[in-house]
């Protein structure tokens, strides 16, 4: 009987504490034990038709490409599972819907046979269409899931030809289902058209563009690129949904936090602050499709009841692929009361992301436009305090008596100048 009765006053002490505390919030992958997990890479050719075009260095853009192949393949780092995926590779004839379909992988994604890698991509010769968007919902799935990101690195000298699908639209659908997926492009042709096409499939992946000019070039990204994959992050960003109101928003711990949103939306999120800590965030939206020019992200942090606690802003003009915003709060400036208890509990700040974008005609509207949120909740850091000059008629006072001083001070300095320039 007493063992019985033990047990239910702690089992009621337990309920107890975890309703002073609330709801456990969401953590970041990023707080869990980094995967054993090597990098993954895959590298994806453009073998079409153009890719014969001698205007690298007086060679052609294929064995200006296939020289830098080799190079990386020798200087590969060890633990790099590194994958090729060709397409417009094999077939040669006329047939646009047959030609739409060319893509393989030559090399799967695994430890490389340098021997076997540098073969298979010496045999390759410029042949047909340009797949690009299915070549990357290809590779997507040739590196498959895992808890760390996973790069594609798209080498091609033209835009798309086979087109549905759209490679834009492709990237966005790739990182909307939140597969943990960068796509880097390497442009090897001076196109407005090619460049506008791989920068909204780097954009949207959150990757990188460049345009190689030359083998010395093409050979120095790639190897940088893949060498890269070693310092993306151990654990991407968590997935996670924000809400049209701050009563059903998920609650978040400290961590980064992926999410989309639409265009002129809010999206709510909750954070656990206690007394005497300290709440920094900041968001990061990146335009990775068109939107009219002067636009604006805004941050803020507000009470449950709506009050707002503090914001940050930030507007661009249409010159920037990322805007952000940030901003820092102290627990210590809203203390909660106290519950029959005498414990203080943790008081829940509401942070909405707001956007002010819109798209251009014609633009897509989904997904939403990336986010990247970053929370950290640390121990209040309090300014040092400034020379206090007091407040209300203390300072008024203060400032009335500096303003006579100062006047009386100015007429005497007159006076005598005025009587010294008349006796010279």
């Amino acid at each position: 009987m007493i063992n019985k009765r033990r047990s239910t006053a702690v089992l009621l002490g337990l309920l107890a504490t975890t309703a002073l505390i609330g709801p456990t919030p969401v953590r970041a992958d990023e707080t869990a034990e980094p995967p054993a997990e090597p990098p993954k890479v895959e590298l994806v050719l453009d073998v079409s038709g153009s890719m014969r075009a001698q205007d690298i260095d007086g060679r052609s853009r294929i064995s200006v490409a296939q020289q830098a192949f080799n190079e990386v393949v020798d200087a590969l780092p060890d633990e790099t599972q590194l994958g090729i995926r060709v397409l417009g590779a094999t077939y040669r004839g006329k047939d646009k819907k047959q030609g739409c379909l060319d893509t393989q992988q030559i090399v799967p994604v695994g430890t490389v046979d340098r021997t076997q890698a540098k073969a298979a991509v010496a045999t390759l010769r410029p042949t047909g269409f340009t797949p690009v968007g299915l070549a990357l919902r290809s590779a997507a799935q040739d590196l498959g899931t895992g808890s760390t990101a996973r790069r594609i690195v798209l080498i091609t000298d033209g835009e798309d030809t086979c087109a549905p699908p759209d490679p834009c639209e492709v990237a966005r659908e790739l990182a909307a289902q939140g597969t943990k997926l960068v796509v880097d492009t390497l442009g090897l042709a001076p196109d407005e058209k090619v460049r506008r096409q791989l920068l909204c499939i780097a954009g949207a992946t959150g990757g990188t563009y460049t345009a190689a000019q030359s083998a010395d070039e093409l050979t120095g990204r790639i190897k940088q690129l893949v060498d890269r994959a070693r310092d993306t992050y151990t654990a991407a960003p968590t997935v996670v949904g924000g809400s049209a109101e701050c009563g059903n928003a998920p609650l978040l711990g400290p961590g980064v936090y992926t999410d989309r949103e639409a265009f002129s939306e809010h999206r709510w999120y909750r954070v656990p602050v206690r007394p005497g800590q300290e709440l920094r965030a900041s968001v990061s939206i990146a335009l990775d499709r068109p939107v009219n020019p002067d636009y604006g992200v805004l941050l803020r942090a507000t009470a449950p009841d709506g009050r707002e606690l503090v914001r940050g802003v930030d507007a661009g003009s249409g010159r920037t692929d990322v805007i952000s915003a940030g901003l820092r709060w102290s627990g210590t400036e809203e203390t909660p009361e106290p519950t029959p208890s005498g414990t203080v509990t943790a008081q829940t700040v509401c942070l909405v992301v707001s956007n002010a974008f819109a798209a251009r005609p014609g633009t897509e509207a989904t997904p939403g436009l990336p986010v990247e949120l970053t929370v950290d909740v640390v121990a209040a850091s309090p300014a040092p305090d400034g020379p206090d000059l007091g407040r209300g008629w203390a300072l008024l006072l203060l400032l009335t008596l500096a303003g006579l001083v100062t006047g009386l001070v100015a007429g005497l300095l007159t006076r005598w100048w005025v009587a010294t320039w008349r006796e010279n």
